[in-house]
This record gives C-alpha cells, structure tokens and sequence, in this order.
C-alpha cells in the first residue's frame, strides 16, 4: 500500500562520480571513467580553479593541480567526492589566496584563477 509514494532514490550528478583523495603523501583523482592521475604533496607545485560558462549543467568550475615542471598533475570538478578534505588540505597551504578563491566561485566566465605556488625555497 502507497507504494507510490515512495522517495526516489537520489540521482549521482556527474561531478560525484569523480574522486579526489589527499590522505598519506599523494593526491589521487580518479575521473568518472576510472582513468587515475596523481602527484606527490611535496611535488605539488600550484593550484587554480578554472571557470566556465557550461554551468549550471555543465561541471563549470575545476580545480587544477600543477607540477614543478609546470605541467597539469591532476584536476577535479566542484562536486567531486573527497573534496572538502582536499580543499581543507589545499587551504591550509601557506599563501593560499582566499580573495583569489572567492572570486573565481564568483564566476560564470571563462577563466583561470591562480590560487597558490610553491614558494622556490618552500617545503610546502
């Protein structure tokens, strides 16, 4: 009996699929078809979000991890399963740029914020 009402099961939104893990010394990101990419904490070099203007069905905000050669590590959308702790991780970097942050989740744009770079002399 009132079988119709019954709560629907809730839906994964597409970013969720996605996870990012920051325990011990690496940061993992497996994407939303299993593909693997990591960096160590030591060698993590920069972080920035990038916007864009797909949302609000699109993923249009991605956190970018680089390494010291520059090069993209990994990359995350807003959404992804892990991310508080890692965003927890990321704030606590030294000359993390919070008013950075606060604009790029401000953002419908197509852009790029710097956040945070490993200071040259930095351990971080």
């Amino acid at each position: 009996m009132f079988g119709w009402f019954k709560k629907k099961p809730a839906r994964l939104q597409p970013e969720s699929k996605w996870v990012v893990d920051g325990t011990g010394d690496q940061i993992a990101v497996s994407d939303d078809d299993g593909h693997r990419r990591s960096i160590a904490k030591r060698d993590l070099y920069g972080v920035a979000i990038e916007t864009n203007d797909s949302g609000p069905w699109g993923a249009d905000l991605w956190w970018l991890l680089y390494s010291a050669d520059k090069k993209l590590a990994c990359a995350f959308p807003q959404g992804a399963a892990g991310e508080t702790a890692m965003i927890e991780f990321l704030f606590a970097l030294p000359g993390f740029d919070h008013a950075e942050m606060t604009l790029a989740m401000r953002s419908t744009d197509n852009a790029t914020f710097m956040l945070w770079q490993k200071a040259p002399d930095s351990t971080a």
